[in-house]
């Protein structure tokens, strides 16, 4: 497996749907050096965390605040 596979095997197991991307985009997350995808992973983490409290505003609100 070659480091840019790497990068994308590593986003899949992070929950990231990555058949939403373009191909275009995929070769972007391709390309992210160590500390790119280090701190998109620990973005991906933190906004899953909130995920729950995030959801139940949007319940509640309606969406309104997105």
């Amino acid at each position: 497996m070659t480091d840019r596979q790497h990068a994308l095997q590593q986003l899949r197991e992070a929950g990231f749907s990555l058949d939403a991307f373009t191909e275009e985009q995929q070769e972007v997350l391709e390309e992210l050096g160590p500390d790119e995808l280090s701190l998109l992973l620990d973005i991906k983490s933190r906004l899953d965390e909130a995920g729950p409290d995030v959801q139940a505003h949007a319940e509640i609100a309606g969406g309104a605040l997105f």
